[in-house]
């Protein structure tokens, strides 16, 4: 018995020690589903900030109106989260991501007369123009870089985004990933020890944070082929 239970009390010791691990607030996906045709020209036009109005704490998807908690976004990371994203579908099986700087010229035309359109007609348009037959866009709701280092943070990274794939054909959403998730503490969350290791056992920034997200969204997506 007193063997065990000094087994039980090193293996609590090492949990604290090792020091931290992810803690996910919410990662969910759902609309897996794909049409007939094996669709593989996505067009990907340029992420937006989505920032909480009126000291609110959360914000409405501009796409499907889910409801996602929020905070603070540092200048330039709806850039970052489009890169990682496009960096993950380009490696995708039978898929063609069409020239983004050619897509976000068409986008910032078309949306010049948004007031006039909605969201869902402007992606449409684009997708048309681009002569797609995906469009992504996503949402930036919360991007919160570390603050400290590798072992000693005293603030972790936070990171929230939702991210849509759209038929151009009849603009609904093939696949939605949402991503939100704020690192924490091993003794915060002896569960997340998994988790953990893939962050390399340390403090990451929220660059790495995101990449994480992105990799653990796309475990729900089932491609394009028919």
């Amino acid at each position: 018995m007193f063997k065990h239970l000094r087994i039980q009390s090193i293996a609590v010791a090492f949990l604290v020690l090792v020091g931290l691990a992810w803690s996910p607030v919410r990662l969910a996906a759902a609309e897996k589903t794909t049409p007939a045709g094996a669709l593989k020209r996505v067009a990907v036009i340029p992420f937006q900030v989505v920032s909480p109005q009126d000291g609110s704490s959360t914000v409405r998807c501009p796409v499907c109106s889910s409801v996602n908690a929020a905070g603070k976004v540092v200048s330039g990371a709806e850039r970052i989260v489009q890169e990682l994203f496009t960096d993950k579908l380009a490696g995708l099986k039978n898929v063609e991501v069409l020239p983004y700087e050619e897509t976000a010229a068409v986008y910032r035309r078309v949306s010049t007369d948004r007031f006039k359109q909605s969201l869902s007609q402007i992606i449409r348009q684009v997708g048309q123009e681009m002569q797609a037959d995906i469009l992504a866009v996503g949402f930036v709701y919360r991007y919160v870089e570390r603050v400290g280092y590798d072992y000693s943070a005293e603030h972790p990274a936070s990171v929230a985004f939702e991210i849509h794939l759209i038929s151009v054909r009849d603009g609904k959403s093939l696949w939605r990933g949402i991503f939100d998730q704020t690192q924490k503490s091993l003794m915060e969350d002896v569960l997340q020890a998994s988790s953990f290791f893939r962050g390399g056992a340390k403090w990451v920034k929220a660059r790495e944070l995101t990449r994480l997200g992105i990799d653990d969204a796309f475990k729900t997506f089932s491609g394009f082929e028919p």
